[in-house]
């Protein structure tokens, strides 16, 4: 008798990945900023003026990296993946406990927590996103006598659009959580690997110009 096929056995498909585009706008203007300053000290900058120019870049430039463009959450059928500013995080969805937003977006596993820094939650649009729909006297209308009357051909929103932007991904991880954690390739530890590639360079760059100064 053949044996039936478990969901465990299911392929992995593409990760799908959550970030903030209004960061990585943000990071690359700060790039472009801090690239034309400093560039700009290095060519007419005197004396000591383009070493710290340099060292300034060194330091700064992989802290920008790190604050906006790097911050990503990948997820696909086996294990949630957290890339934070200086740390990597792999979760296999059997060692998730919970997912949540309260004023961070958080992932619990293994009694620790962890913070999605590519989820922001902002408490305006969640506040904005809970309104009634009638708008801000829409429980009773400006005279409290009845619920106000809507446009005509006005249809209600779904409640998925009601929903804040943090709160729909936190719905969708935590699905994706007791959807797969019974997988066989979602079982095993929270692994944490420290984004060398980042405080290398950045502690390069502290030393050096911390050097210039003391020189100068």
């Amino acid at each position: 008798m053949s044996s039936q096929q478990q969901p465990s056995d299911e392929p992995v498909y593409a990760d799908r990945v959550y970030r903030s585009s209004m960061a990585v706008v943000t990071g690359v203007l700060l790039l472009a900023l801090t690239a034309w300053l400093c560039g700009d000290a290095v060519v007419r900058g005197a004396g000591n003026t383009p070493w710290i120019s340099l060292a300034v870049a060194l330091c700064v430039v992989p802290l920008i990296v790190a604050f906006t463009v790097r911050p990503a959450v990948f997820a696909n059928d086996d294990r949630l993946r957290v890339r934070n500013p200086f740390r990597v995080i792999e979760l296999p969805w059997g060692s998730v406990d919970a997912v949540r937003a309260r004023y961070s977006a958080e992932v619990l596993a293994g009694g620790s927590t962890y913070q999605l820094w590519s989820v922001p939650v902002s408490l305006r649009e969640r506040k904005r996103a809970t309104r009634p729909a009638g708008g801000r006297f829409g429980a009773g209308g400006l005279t409290g006598r009845g619920a106000a009357a809507p446009a005509p051909g006005a249809a209600a929103r779904p409640a998925e659009a009601q929903r804040a932007g943090a709160d729909r991904i936190v719905d969708e991880l935590n699905g994706q959580a007791e959807r797969c954690a019974s997988r066989t390739g979602a079982q095993g530890p929270v692994r944490v690997q420290w984004a060398y590639e980042i405080i290398a360079p950045v502690a390069a760059g502290a030393v050096l110009l911390a050097v210039l100064l003391a020189t100068a």
